[in-house]
This record gives C-alpha cells, sequence and structure tokens, in this order.
C-alpha cells in the first residue's frame, strides 16, 4: 500500500474513494473492475475493522460473488439453524428457521473476514490503498483536499466515510440524521460450550427485557459475537468493561455468556440518516454516509454493498455522469429506504412494555407478510448480480 497519492492516470475515467469500510471497499473494486482507475483513501494507519461479527444475507453473497472474492469471505462461516427471540427470562417468542431447503439463507462471518476479502478484491483489480489519508473538503466538480494540504482531482469522488461523515455535510446533502435512542456495544468471545445451552448454541438468539436487549451471534468456529443495547440514558448498564452483574440480572438466563464479557470501549449510538441527494455533481454517497441505518435487519452492510456495486454499474457506460448518478440513486433508493425505515421501526420496538411487545412479536413471527416485508433487501437480487449465489 502507498504511503502517499501517486498522479492520477493522464487518460481514462478515475476515481477517488474516501473510506475504507464495506461501502468503499466494494465501490473501489467494482468502478476498477470496469475500467476505471481508483484511488481509496483511508483516515486510519490500516484498513481493518471493528471486532465484531457480520450477517450475510442473498445480497450480500451476491456482491461477493460478483466481485471474485466470495470462497474467501465465507471459507470460516457459520451457518446457523435458526434465528430466535427470546424473553430475558429465556421464553420462545420467535423461532424462525433458516439455511434449509426453501428457506432463508443467511450466514455469519467476523467482520475482519469480510473486510479482508473487499481489500484482496480491490488491490486485485488494481485499486491503489492509501492509508494516512484524511480529506478534509471536496467539492461538486470532483476536487478532493487531504489534511496534509494536497488535494486531487477525480471524474468520480465516491464518499463512503460514515454516518458522521464532514464531506457529506460539507455538500448540503443531509436532509435528517435521526438517532433512535439506543446505544451498543459489541464484543467478541471465544465459542465454548456452556455459554448458552447446547441445542442452541450454533443458533442466532436475541433476548429482550424491558428496554434491553442481547444479541448472541456465532460468527465463526472460534468466535461468537455478542451486541448488547440499551437507551442512551441507561448509565447503570453502560461501561467499560461491561457492568455484568446489571446485565444477569435483567437475563438470568444469560448469565454464563455475560460472564465472559469483558472490556467494551464503545458505545455506538444507532443512527438513521437520510439524504436529498445521493450525489452532487461528480461526487456520489454511499454507505452509512447516504443511508445509516439501526441493525435489527442485519442489513447495514448488505445495503452498503448493493448501493455501491450499482454505482459502479451504472456509471460504466457513456452517458453522462449527472444523468447515470441520477440513474443509479432512482434504481437503489427505494429499496434501502424502505429497509432504513424498517429496521427504525423494529428498534422501536424495544420501547414498549415487555407483556404487550411479547404478544406483538409472537404476532409478528406469524405474519408472512411481516417476513416477507423484513426480507425484502435481504432476498434482493443487486444490480449486476446473478440471481443465484453459491455458498
Amino acid at each position: 500500500m502507498s504511503a502517499t497519492p501517486s498522479p492520477a492516470p493522464p487518460i481514462g475515467r478515475h476515481a477517488e474513494v474516501v473510506g475504507g469500510g464495506i461501502g468503499g471497499l466494494t465501490a473501489a473494486a467494482a468502478l476498477a473492475r470496469r475500467g476505471w482507475s481508483v484511488r481509496l483513501h483511508e483516515r486510519n494507519e490500516a484498513v481493518r475493522a471493528l471486532g465484531s461479527g457480520i450477517y450475510l444475507w442473498s445480497n450480500g453473497l451476491a456482491v461477493l460473488d460478483e466481485l471474485g472474492v466470495l470462497d474467501r469471505a465465507i471459507s470460516d462461516a457459520h451457518y446457523g439453524p435458526s434465528i430466535q427471540t427470546r424473553t430475558g427470562r429465556g421464553d420462545l417468542l420467535v423461532h424462525v428457521p433458516v439455511n434449509g431447503e426453501g428457506q432463508v439463507k443467511v450466514l455469519t462471518i467476523m467482520r475482519e473476514r469480510l473486510i479482508s476479502a473487499l481489500l484482496h478484491a480491490a488491490t486485485s483489480a488494481g485499486v491503489e490503498v492509501v492509508c494516512d489519508s484524511t480529506a478534509t473538503g471536496v467539492t461538486p466538480s470532483g476536487r478532493l483536499t487531504f489534511a496534509d494540504g494536497s488535494t486531487s482531482e477525480a471524474d468520480l469522488v465516491v464518499i463512503a466515510d460514515g454516518v458522521g461523515s464532514r464531506l457529506r455535510d460539507s455538500l448540503g446533502l443531509l436532509r435528517r440524521r435521526r438517532p433512535l435512542g439506543q446505544r451498543c456495544a459489541r464484543v467478541v468471545v471465544p465459542r465454548q460450550p456452556g455459554l448458552v445451552p447446547d441445542a442452541d448454541a450454533d443458533s442466532y438468539i436475541e433476548w429482550m427485557s424491558g428496554r434491553r436487549f442481547l444479541l448472541y451471534t456465532p460468527s465463526s468456529k472460534t468466535d461468537a459475537y455478542i451486541a448488547l443495547v440499551c437507551p442512551r440514558g441507561d448509565d447503570a448498564a453502560i461501561g467499560d468493561p461491561v457492568p455484568i452483574e446489571e446485565w444477569t440480572k435483567t437475563f438470568p438466563q444469560a448469565r454464563n455468556l455475560i460472564e465472559q464479557l469483558g472490556p467494551a470501549p464503545r458505545w455506538d449510538e444507532f443512527e438513521q440518516v437520510e439524504l436529498t441527494s445521493w450525489s452532487a455533481g461528480k461526487v456520489a454517497v454511499l454507505g452509512d454516509a447516504a443511508h445509516a441505518q439501526p441493525p435489527y435487519l442485519g442489513q447495514g452492510g448488505g445495503c452498503a454493498m448493493m448501493s455501491a456495486l450499482g454505482l459502479a454499474v451504472a456509471v460504466s457506460g457513456d452517458e453522462d455522469l449527472a444523468g447515470q448518478l441520477a440513474a443509479w440513486e432512482q434504481t437503489e433508493r427505494p429499496l434501502i429506504s424502505h429497509t432504513q425505515r424498517f429496521s427504525f421501526r423494529v428498534g422501536r420496538l424495544n420501547d414498549l412494555p415487555s407483556f404487550p411487545r411479547a404478544l406483538l412479536l409472537r404476532a409478528l413471527g406469524r405474519s408472512r407478510a411481516f417476513a416477507h416485508a423484513r426480507l425484502r433487501a435481504a432476498n434482493a437480487v443487486p444490480t449486476g448480480t446473478r440471481a443465484a449465489v453459491r455458498s
């Protein structure tokens, strides 16, 4: 990887991508595979991921297959037999079988493995990755300014630098940045016998009690990803390390699991981001910078990958860039906006008292219409991919 940017190619179309996360890497790889010269800027000293697991549904798997790194990404994946929702004391509310014949396909991997696979796709396609490179300004004409005072020009600039993107805000594209009022800590623990009952050890389990939420996600043969969610002002539940006794009082059936939790240096807040437009001039915005959503559908990464691949497909013809970007947004935005809204509403279930919430969840678990709406993005065929995906 380069320490400093090299000059852009003198001929052909050139793209600058800001952000080395899921959306940025997917966009960079997809553009390079379609003949663009691409430079990706990552502000950290290396392209890396926060230690956690991630759910991959059919849409994300299709994008990875299109980029040629599906096998690399899922080589150590976990295929759970079911998704379960339980009360804090362990009573089963919803049970959704997955990964069987005719059932929904979903697998989990460590986020680091996904980032590594996407980085491989990008560099194999010829993307130049520049670390310790912080973009501080962008103009609709395609001009980027960096913290070291340097500048670059591009035929296309892709902004994929996260929910708090200042580059996006400088373009005046932000319509709404709506917090859900919930905070989340993500912890990875070694998989070992006894974390949860043996019959459920391979399943994906979410416990709900009061306004607290605990998620257990086996993400490889050796790792389990745990997410703890609580209201923003729930000071007793928030801390580093995790307040073990507080969470055990709320979820006594998960004591063995909770007692394995340690440091929790970050308690992120869930947000939903909406833009007036996904582009301005030669600049396109995607991923959490454009359409962040609470993670209750497990579709943040999948939507970022779909949007990024769709962008590369849209801008790879000979049409005017403005028309291409408009067509990209018109194609990709309706489904992603639906998923954002649906995820936000599912997150609001945490605010209901436990008893009426349990009744509602049991009813929703039997509703085919609810299941279809929930899985619209997960089961979508992303632009530029085939319908069938190996796994």
